[in-house]
């Protein structure tokens, strides 16, 4: 059994390497230098007007109104969205990605957000422009969707798009068991554990304590209590907690960055500094120093947000919104929430604290990432800071959880059915207590691996449909934003494109 597990082991370590490393990150890099330069740099050249479109409609009826019962609003789309990819990326994530690559890996962390925007922005309208109905009258979209229609749609290649969309909906099923489900929740009851529970002398059973298994099935009940209720009740509990969360911790952040508020344009030369390897990272070649950390700030950047990733398109796609480009800008401050704020936030914590070495780039001696923020945290606000910690954690991954219920169950409708979706959350939810009691982190390791599979047909759905996102976007800024008379573009469907062009008028 033991060789088994080696060799499982060594072949996952073998495509997990191709699936997050160079290869991987050049093709998420350049599809969004590619939406970029198509959209004409949309993220600047129309930053007012999406700006003003998302946060600055934060106020407006019709972002927070669900119009029929098989849509959310569009700011519940954007919050279940964030609640799966806000999660312990933005904590550990950052902080492992500094120690790795040095403070330089926050610059290319920033690159990786810029580009991934319009990468972010293009899934989404091609997964509005593409969606259709089930049978339960709800919104389905997805990379499963473009993949079948749209690359399919060309000539000869029908059955090219049909297979990349089983590829895509079976590395979306595999991942959300366990970077979705059991990887978040291990990592809850460790830091729960460890905070809270750390002096408490607790029995074994089946060789795990039994404060795993109570955090275990606690965290099953809630879960399955909003999960098995669909997406209604996992977008209501989303845009209350996942505001809450990010709003608390960017606060916290800000006060750990006044407490060291000396440090701060050292902290900024550092990162400047070591993003181009101007500097040898503790004693080693200044190439090496660049290349860790490029390969770490944009592997962890894209990892937290998940643009290109191609699973928020699933949720995106349930928005009530009719045109398809302003959910596309949904998912520009999508990324930019996710990484440029929250992100950004925990990488000054960091840096700030004077765990890092400013100067070699290194930890201190006796810091690791794992602890690396909750000592930050613990060092400004005593042991209430590393609670706070513990907390975040536990908000951020389980709406992580939430989140990826979801995209997991669409995967499932688009190969089995509705019914097969509905199967699918009572098996999600009954893994949540796996997740408290595993030991190996062999399920999580693998579950990462098809998570990084997963960009790749769908990163061939976005480049092979960059006709239609270049489309979608002369239309919609020809008729919003210059005023010309032009026929709208909303789906790909007929029947949609009717229903679209209908409440379109009504607005």
């Amino acid at each position: 059994m033991e060789n088994f597990i080696e060799k499982v082991t060594a072949v996952n370590d073998a495509v997990n390497s191709f699936a997050w490393g160079w290869f991987a990150i050049i093709m998420l890099l350049g599809t969004g230098l590619i939406c970029t330069v198509i959209t004409k740099c949309f993220q600047i050249s129309h930053l007012g007007h999406w700006w003003k479109e998302t946060i600055g409609s934060m106020f407006h009826k019709d972002t927070h109104k669900k119009q029929d019962k098989g849509s959310v609003s569009q700011f519940q789309a954007l919050c279940t969205a964030l609640a799966a990819t806000i999660g312990t990326g933005n904590i550990a994530g950052v902080a492992a990605a500094i120690c790795v690559g040095g403070p330089g890996a926050v610059f290319w962390m920033w690159i990786a957000a810029f580009l991934g925007m319009m990468t972010n922005y293009s899934e989404n309208i091609l997964g509005i422009y593409f969606r259709r109905k089930n049978k339960d009258g709800e919104w389905s979209g997805g990379p499963m969707y473009y993949l079948t229609d749209g690359l399919g749609g060309y000539k000869g290649f029908a059955k090219v798009g049909k297979v990349l969309a089983v590829i895509f909906a079976c590395f979306a099923i595999l991942a959300s068991f366990g970077i979705g489900n059991m990887g978040q929740i291990n990592k809850i009851t460790l830091n729960v554990e460890s905070a809270f529970f750390s002096n408490v002398s607790a029995p074994s059973f089946a060789g795990v304590s039994v404060v795993n298994w109570i955090i275990g099935l606690v965290l099953m009940v809630i879960g399955g209590f909003i999960i098995i209720g669909g997406l209604q009740r996992i977008a209501s509990v989303a845009e209350r907690v996942v505001p809450f969360m990010a709003i608390a911790y960017v606060i916290g952040a800000i006060i750990i960055m006044f407490f060291h508020v000396s440090t701060i344009g050292a902290m900024f030369a550092s990162i400047f500094k070591f993003a181009f390897g101007a500097k040898a990272l503790a004693g080693g070649a200044a190439g090496t120093a660049l290349k860790l950390a490029v390969k770490n700030g944009c592997k962890r950047g894209i990892f937290s947000n998940e643009a290109g990733l191609g699973s928020s398109v699933m949720v995106h796609s349930n928005s009530n919104v009719v045109e398809p480009v302003k959910q596309g800008m949904w998912g520009i401050f999508e990324v930019f929430a996710d990484t440029m704020v929250v992100c950004t936030m925990t990488a000054i914590v960091v840096l700030s604290s004077g765990l890092i070495d400013l100067e070699t780039g290194v930890a201190v001696e006796g810091v690791n990432d794992a602890t690396l923020v909750a000592t930050a945290f613990g060092n400004v606000f005593g042991k209430p800071g590393e609670w706070f910690i513990a907390i975040a954690v536990l908000l951020f991954a389980f709406t992580t959880v939430m989140g990826w219920s979801h995209y997991g169950s669409k995967a499932v409708e688009y190969l089995f059915g509705t019914k097969g979706a509905k199967v699918y959350r009572v098996i999600f939810v009954l893994m949540i207590i796996s997740g408290a009691v595993m030991t190996s982190s062999l399920a999580w390791d693998i579950s990462d691996t098809f998570n990084g599979l997963m960009m790749l047909p769908n990163l061939i759905g976005v480049l092979s449909l960059t006709p239609i996102v270049i489309k979608l976007t002369r239309n919609y800024v020809a008729r919003n934003i210059k005023g010309q008379d032009v026929e709208p573009m909303l789906s790909a469907i007929p029947e949609v494109q009717k229903e679209m062009e209908e409440k379109l008028r009504a607005e």
